[in-house]
């Protein structure tokens, strides 16, 4: 259901999940109340809190449903299951990690070396389904930046500056 929490900041995680349906946003809150987002998560994606998943220790992060969505979980000792009857489970893992990680660490040279209007063109071209269900508070979360910026980047768009 829309608003509806998976994940809650401080508890232990104990699923991997795959979206089939909706969006959910995986976010930290900062000792000023600020929401940092760290990704999204839509349709025929994964969501987990992998660090607190991995080492089940309490999450750093919190995990919101944006609209109403399923996702399919699966718990740590029948992944680790899967893993030991199905190698070729253990390598779709391996390989999605591979490509999560690559993914993170091409966020980070971004968000180290664009200017934030280049970043939110970089966002709305490359994940356009996702970009159109949220808002500019949650855009600007994700981008590190003021819900007032994104809303003048998109009004300089508009106007084809």
């Amino acid at each position: 259901m829309k608003k509806q929490l998976l994940l809650r900041y401080g508890t232990v995680c104990q699923f991997e999940g795959f979206v089939t349906k909706g969006c959910f946003r995986l976010f930290t809150i900062d000792h000023e109340g600020n929401e940092n987002v760290l990704y999204f998560a839509a349709k025929d994606w994964w969501v987990t809190d992998i660090d607190s998943f991995t080492n089940q220790t309490p999450a750093f992060l919190s995990i919101q449903a944006l609209e109403d969505s399923e996702v399919l979980l699966v718990n740590k000792s029948d992944k680790e299951l899967l893993y030991e009857r199905m190698p070729k489970v253990e390598k779709l893992f391996r390989i999605m990690t591979q490509k999560t990680l690559v993914s993170l660490q091409r966020r980070l040279i971004r968000n180290h070396s664009l200017t934030a209007e280049e970043r939110y063109q970089h966002f709305i071209s490359t994940y356009p389904e996702i970009a159109q269900k949220l808002t500019n508070l949650q855009i600007a979360a994700y981008l590190g930046i003021t819900h007032e910026f994104v809303s003048k980047i998109r009004k300089k768009i508009s106007k084809g500056q």
